[in-house]
């Protein structure tokens, strides 16, 4: 058990690593092809952040254990609100300033329920993978359009715009790209090795380590991004971070990971893990509408998202050990 605990944590590290030079290369390459930075902000940067489940779940899928995949992706999904978002707001209340978000939020929503829809014959197979690898690209249309029309006002313009790396050649950009590429081809690696493994020595399934360790340590990224860039009081970061994340969790890693290896759905997917990955998605967009003409995320509603995904993480653990 301990060497599978070494490979997770080597794979974490790497994953981490491999995904901040990842986003640094891609954002600046896409810089020097003249592509704006909100546009960069809501494709390039949305798809490098979820880079560690992609390779994640690819290689699961690879290996033939396509349901540490698909927990990968619902688990991440919900750590992304309940731990990600929660954590962030407990250390700095997160202001819904960004117009370009809110409409981001629906587009969350459809994708979440449509992704569900697909779940409840308890079976994805290749044509599901290809329906939702084929409104990713649908998505990602709507999200160029979208930026192109944001006003010139929008808060996020203007985070995006400082932290849009400039003055990187393009060498030094694709070099890092295909670094990050590369390191997180290893890093996920050795996680799936490692929970594979884990599981196995546990006596559970991969879908229980892919919704709790898989999915905390490929969250990671997310985190360290979102709290810093609350920090610095870029909340349209903070928050962009997480809904770009888990749209391409919901279509990019479970479509992607299906296409390679169709699989049967365990019944707790849809009784437990769809059903808490829904509700903390609600929450969110509960938290982050317009009722009064102001949203933000405070501390106390960050305390309550950090108590229900500790409350769950707990009662999966007990469920299965």
């Amino acid at each position: 058990m301990l060497v599978d605990l070494a490979l997770i944590i080597g794979g974490l590290v790497l994953l981490i690593l491999g995904a901040d030079r990842f986003v640094f290369g891609g954002s600046a390459t896409a810089r020097n092809l003249g592509v704006a930075p909100l546009l960069i902000g809501l494709t390039v940067v949305a798809c490098a952040t979820s880079a560690p489940e992609i390779l994640v779940s690819v290689v699961a899928a690879l290996r033939g254990e396509s349901s540490l995949a698909i927990g990968n992706a619902i688990g991440s999904n919900i750590a992304n609100v309940g731990l990600v978002l929660g954590a962030v707001a407990l250390v700095r209340p997160i202001e819904m300033r960004s117009a370009t978000l809110r409409r981001e939020m629906p587009a969350l929503l459809a994708v979440t329920l449509m992704t569900v829809c697909m779940f409840l014959d308890r079976f994805l197979s290749r044509v599901d993978g290809v329906v939702l690898l084929a409104t990713l690209l649908v998505v990602m249309i709507w999200l160029v359009k979208l930026g192109i029309k944001s006003p010139d006002s929008d808060p996020i313009k203007t985070d995006f715009e400082a932290e849009i790396p400039t003055n990187v050649s393009m060498l030094k950009a694709v070099f890092w790209l295909i670094a990050g590429l590369l390191i997180l081809l290893g890093g996920a690696q050795l996680m799936v090795s490692g929970a594979v493994s884990l599981a196995r020595d546990l006596g559970v399934s991969e879908l229980v380590i892919g919704v709790t360790i898989v999915a905390l340590a490929t969250s990671l990224p997310e985190l360290s991004v979102s709290l810093v860039s609350a920090i610095r009081g870029e909340y349209g970061l903070a928050i962009g971070n997480i809904i770009g994340s888990n749209i391409f969790n919901s279509l990019a890693v479970i479509g992607a990971a299906v296409v390679i290896h169709p699989t049967h759905l365990a019944e707790n997917v849809l009784t437990l893990h769809l059903f808490v990955m829904i509700g903390f998605t609600l929450a969110l967009f509960a938290m982050t509408y317009y009722y009064d003409g102001t949203a933000k995320i405070d501390r106390r509603s960050g305390f309550a998202l950090l108590l229900a995904y500790f409350s769950y993480g707990t009662y999966t653990a007990v469920q299965n050990l």
